[in-house]
Order: structure tokens, then C-alpha cells, then sequence
């Protein structure tokens, strides 16, 4: 007799293999696929009653068209009223065994017990990505120890049920493959070797039916999110490798995210850079694993874009996973009961022609737990109406937590402007006594050979800078930046403002809030009155948006230095309007400062009164 194998350890009887899986998981329905290719199989097993088999293999047919096959319950014990049924998904294991099988002329058997309902056991599985490096004996012996015996009566008997059927298929086929559920097999193994007698089979009639899936519900049908599901499907049609996708999958969900964000919201966009990327998805890779996860799940992807790009990012990634890319593939209408689609929701659905009822899977997978993370969504096109006609124009404000960031950014780029005034006074001297003001490391390398050290010397700053401006997009579109004002300081902390932005209106995001972006914006601190600089007399010789807030800051700076922060070097018009009104420009490149900060200190909101702030921050999203 030869000895046992770690390969022996899934069979289950002479010319029996199980093959126990994670239902819905895309890991292990490749598992399913490659296992049927690797040995001649001629006999497919799967946990399902006879009566599914023609709905169920139909609904295989019409893929990558997601179906449901529905079976309404009648006789529950609890006397309720519900519905079990087979989700006819690309990423569940059972289904792709089906598939695999009619395309390799497979038979196929349908063992369950025919029951009026179904309960479900759901389990919490170790994350079946392992099966990429791990074998499935393997893996199902280290969950082994850990597997409840069946919770009921009702499931023994069904253990049993499907265990005599084997012994029956044993009779006609020489190699049967049983995919079932990782919970089910060693106890179906044990009513195999053990000769359990089946229960008595129930007389009842059970209406069953296929229904096509509403696309904006298969978030709650599918196994895999919507939008890595058709890529399973896509690696099908396409003949290209799909053994990675759990992980490749996630990754190209998260760039089509950011595509689908350039196309909305273009600005918000460009803060989604590769290092920002990198950051994101090593934050994904933490929090997954302090879950004891291999994969992330769909609010894992979510919580961390919006911990690290903000709300936007996080309602583009929610949307672009539950998109499904073969949604619109064409199916004869003929081919389902009813015309109208299924909607899926939460462990219940509409079924068409039966009404609203409790869904229970025939094919029950990982135990899901629903958690909320909130997100502020984008206003609908007719509430957006409604606020703009109810907007006062002589009252509008700015919003406090916006201001205390753009003040403090302000404070900082006036330093910067300081520290260069007093660079081209600095000097270097040989060490004495005393270091001053730091080591001079390229003075003292210059004099290497003589052995001395040399230390700076940085005398007090001549001058100060009461009057920075930021100009952020050069040359500046007098049609897109509509939105010109001076704005006065509320209290001392706060700066005079005169900007240009883009219209607040066509973008509310609330009522009585509207968002717009700075194209140039002038601070004077310490504030005092000015007059209105875009109607000022004084500024009517200069022409563009640019040049009418240099001038102003000209005008009304009662030092000589002006800061100025934009993209490029000040060109030779604006030095010679410097000097008009002799002044003298300290420039400081954009690109000094982060590129995803400025694009947040650009956004600001503009509120229609006081009272609105009490509010507001229940409608502004995180930026």
C-alpha cells in the first residue's frame, strides 16, 4: 500500500476530490478553474438543489450579464416571508466552476437537498490571497481545527443529503471534483465515510425564477467589488493574466479613481500626485493588515482616501468600485422571468413581481459587517437652483478655519521673504571665540589648506515686508477668474484681502455656501481700510488682473520690499511698475512651497452672512 500524500488529503473517497473555497472570493474561483484544467475531471459537484441546475447554467451563459436565480421561501418556521437565491457571479467559485465545466464538456451534478428555505452559515475565513502562495491542502488544514460542526438539525441533514449523493455519482463517473463551502467539507467528508442516512425528501412547491441584477445595486450582490469583477471578466475576453487582480485590481481601481476625478474636478486632481499615491497605498497595506487582511475591503480603500486626499478622492474611489464595465453587455429580455431588474440591498431586495423581502445566499461566504463612514456628497443640480435663488448678494463672509490657514500660511511666506532680504548681508569670518551664527561649511572647505574655520555672521534685517501676493496662475483668464473684491479684517488677527477667484456661484455646496478658487489674492497685515482696489481710480492705467493687484500692493505698502509669490520670475513690466511706485519686489517661487498645499489654501468658500458658519461645516468637505 502506498503511502498518503498531502495531496490525499482532500480526497475524500476512491476517485473523489473536494476542493473547499471561500465563497465570492476571485482567489479562489482561478483556484476552481485551474483545478478542473490540471486533472481529467468528469464529474463536477457543486452545493446547489437540482431544481437550479437549468436556471443557474443559463444564467452562466449569459456572462459577463450578471443574473440572479431567485427562489421564493414558503414553510419557514418562523413564518416569514423571504427568498434564497444564486448569485450567477464571475468571482464565486461554484459559478466558475460551472462555467470551466460546460466549456470543457464537463457533466455536471447538483447535489443539495431540495429544501422550501435555506439557512445560511456564514464564517470568517483567513483572507483567501494566501492561495497564491499557499496550496489548497494546506490551507484548508490550518482552518481545519478551527470549523464548528454544522449549527442545526437542518444542516446536518443537508451535509448528509449531499454526501449520499456522492455515493450515487460514484457509480457513473470515475473522477468527480465537489466544490463546496471551506465549512462544509469535513463534515461532509465524515457523512461520506461515515454512511449517514439522507433525511427523508420534503414535498413542497417553491417558485423559482432568474432575474437580471440592477448594475447600481451588484455592490451588494457581487463577491468582489463591481469594478474588479469586470476585470476578471476583461482578463477572460482578453486572454491576459488575472491571477493578480486581487492586489493589480485594487491598483488600477485607484487610478481610474484619479482619472475619474481629472474629469469632475480637474483642480482637485492635480493633488493627487505619485507620492501621494505612494503614501496612500502604504496606508491601505496598514490598515488592512491591522485587520488581518492580505486584501483591503471596499472601506479600507475609502477611509484611507479620504484620510489622505479628502472627501472628493474618497466619493470617486466608492463610485469607481461599484461601476461595473460590462453593465450594458446585451441580453434577450425573453431570457428572465420579469423584465425589471433585481435591486440588491443589504441582506434584502426588491424582487420584481413578489415585492421586498430577506435575501439569504445559497452561496454563503465571508460574514460581512457593515460600517459607516461619512462622506459629504456633491449637491444635486436642483438644490443647487433652490440656493442660489435664496443667496443675498449684500451679505457675504468668509469661513473662520479657511482664514486661520491662510493667515498662518501668509505668516510664513512673509518670513521667508524676511530671511531673503537679509541673505546678501550675510558675511563669514574666522573662528574665534564665539560660533555666531552657525558654522560657514563652504568658506571653511574654500580654506582647507590653512587649517582655519570659518563662522557666519548674519547682521539684524534691514526693512520689513507689510504687503505679500500670491499669484497663482499667470497669465490669469479675465473670463475665468469673474470674482473680484476687497475684503476687510474682522479683528486684528486678520489681514486686508483684495483677490480674484472664480465665480462662487456656479459651484454651491450648500445653502448659503458657495466654493471658488484664487487666482491672486493680496494680504496687508497689520489690516487697515483701503479703498476698493478694482474700482480705485489710481490703478486704471494697468490692464490685466495681475498688474492691478501688484499695483495696489504698490499703492498701499508702506515699506519699500513687496513679497511676491508666483509660478515665475517677475517679468521686466512688473519691475518697472515696482519702481513707478518705488518699491522693489522680493520674489519667491511657487514650487518652493508643496504643490498639494497650495491647491488647498486656493479653495476657499464664501458664506451668505454669519449665521451660516454655525453650519457651514456640516456641508464643506474635507479638501
Amino acid at each position: 500500500m502506498s503511502q498518503p500524500t498531502a495531496d490525499d488529503f482532500l480526497t475524500i473517497g476512491p476517485g473523489i476530490r473536494v476542493l473547499p473555497i471561500v465563497h465570492g472570493s476571485g482567489d479562489c474561483a482561478i483556484r476552481v478553474r485551474e483545478e478542473l484544467l490540471a486533472r481529467p475531471y468528469d464529474c463536477l459537484a457543486v452545493p446547489l438543489p437540482p431544481s437550479f441546475q437549468d436556471e443557474v447554467e443559463a444564467g452562466v451563459e449569459r456572462l459577463p450579464a450578471i443574473s440572479v436565480v431567485v427562489q421564493r421561501d414558503v414553510d419557514r418556521d418562523d413564518g416569514g416571508d423571504g427568498f434564497s437565491y444564486v448569485p450567477i457571479d464571475p468571482c464565486q467559485g461554484v459559478i466558475a466552476g460551472l462555467r470551466t465545466a460546460i466549456g470543457e464538456r464537463i457533466a455536471r451534478a447538483f447535489i443539495d437537498r431540495e429544501t422550501p428555505y435555506f439557512e445560511a452559515v456564514h464564517g470568517v475565513f483567513p483572507d483567501p490571497y494566501a492561495l497564491k502562495t499557499v496550496t489548497p491542502e494546506r490551507f484548508s488544514a490550518a482552518i481545519l481545527p478551527a470549523t464548528p460542526p454544522p449549527p442545526s438539525e437542518w444542516q446536518v441533514g443537508r451535509i448528509a443529503w449531499m454526501a449520499a449523493r456522492l455515493h450515487d455519482l460514484q457509480r457513473r463517473y470515475r473522477r468527480i471534483l465537489l466544490v463546496c463551502s471551506i465549512l462544509d467539507w469535513p463534515w461532509i467528508r465524515d457523512a461520506y465515510q461515515r454512511r449517514i442516512d439522507p433525511p427523508e425528501a420534503e414535498p413542497f412547491f417553491a417558485p423559482l425564477s432568474s432575474f437580471k441584477a440592477d448594475p447600481k445595486t451588484l455592490l451588494f450582490l457581487l463577491g468582489e467589488l463591481p469594478f474588479i469583477t469586470a476585470l476578471y471578466e476583461r482578463g477572460r475576453a482578453e486572454l491576459t493574466p488575472d491571477d493578480n487582480l486581487s492586489v493589480d485590481g485594487v491598483k488600477e481601481l485607484i487610478l481610474q479613481a484619479r482619472e475619474r476625478l481629472r474629469v469632475e474636478r480637474p483642480r482637485i486632481a492635480q493633488r493627487i500626485t505619485p507620492q501621494l499615491l505612494g503614501t496612500y497605498f502604504r496606508y491601505v497595506r496598514n490598515l488592512a493588515l491591522s485587520e488581518r487582511r492580505l486584501t483591503p475591503d471596499l472601506f479600507t480603500l475609502v477611509l484611507a482616501a479620504k484620510q489622505t486626499s479628502g472627501d472628493d478622492f474618497a466619493l470617486a474611489v466608492a463610485e469607481t468600485a461599484r461601476e461595473y464595465a460590462y453593465a450594458g453587455h446585451e441580453v434577450d429580455a425573453d431570457a428572465f422571468g420579469d423584465p425589471e431588474p433585481l435591486r440588491m440591498g443589504v441582506d434584502q431586495a426588491d424582487v420584481p413581481g413578489w415585492g421586498l423581502g430577506a435575501m439569504v445566499s445559497r452561496l454563503p461566504g465571508q460574514a460581512v459587517s457593515w460600517r459607516s463612514c461619512e462622506l459629504r456628497p456633491r449637491p444635486l443640480e436642483r438644490e443647487q437652483k433652490r440656493w442660489r435663488q435664496r443667496w443675498d448678494p449684500y451679505g457675504m463672509c468668509s469661513w473662520p478655519p479657511e482664514d486661520d490657514r491662510i493667515e498662518s500660511f501668509h505668516r510664513h511666506v512673509k518670513d521667508q521673504a524676511r530671511a531673503i532680504l537679509g541673505a546678501d548681508l550675510v558675511k563669514s569670518e574666522k573662528f574665534t571665540t564665539s560660533v555666531r551664527d552657525g558654522i560657514d561649511i563652504r568658506e571653511t572647505l574654500r580654506n582647507w589648506h590653512t587649517g582655519d574655520v570659518y563662522v557666519k555672521v548674519i547682521p539684524p534685517g534691514r526693512g520689513s515686508i507689510e504687503v505679500v501676493v500670491f499669484l497663482f496662475d499667470v497669465p490669469a483668464d479675465p473670463k475665468l477668474y469673474t470674482n473680484r473684491a476687497t475684503w476687510y479684517a474682522e479683528h486684528s488677527e486678520e489681514s486686508t484681502l483684495a483677490f480674484y477667484a472664480t465665480d462662487p456661484m456656479t459651484n454651491l455646496v450648500g445653502p448659503g455656501i458657495a466654493e471658488a478658487q484664487y487666482g491672486g489674492a493680496l494680504f496687508l497685515y497689520p489690516p487697515r481700510p483701503i479703498p476698493e482696489i478694482w474700482t480705485d481710480p489710481r490703478l486704471r492705467s494697468v490692464e490685466t488682473l495681475e498688474e492691478t493687484l501688484l499695483a495696489s500692493a504698490f499703492l498701499h505698502s508702506k515699506d519699500r520690499h513687496v513679497a511676491v509669490v508666483s509660478p515665475g520670475p517677475p517679468p521686466a513690466a512688473w519691475r518697472r511698475l515696482a519702481r513707478k511706485y518705488g518699491r522693489k519686489i522680493v520674489h519667491l517661487p511657487l514650487k518652493r512651497f508643496s504643490g498639494q498645499i497650495i491647491e488647498r489654501l486656493r479653495t476657499f468658500h464664501v458664506l451668505n452672512g454669519k449665521h451660516v458658519r454655525s453650519y457651514a461645516a456640516d456641508y464643506i468637505r474635507e479638501q
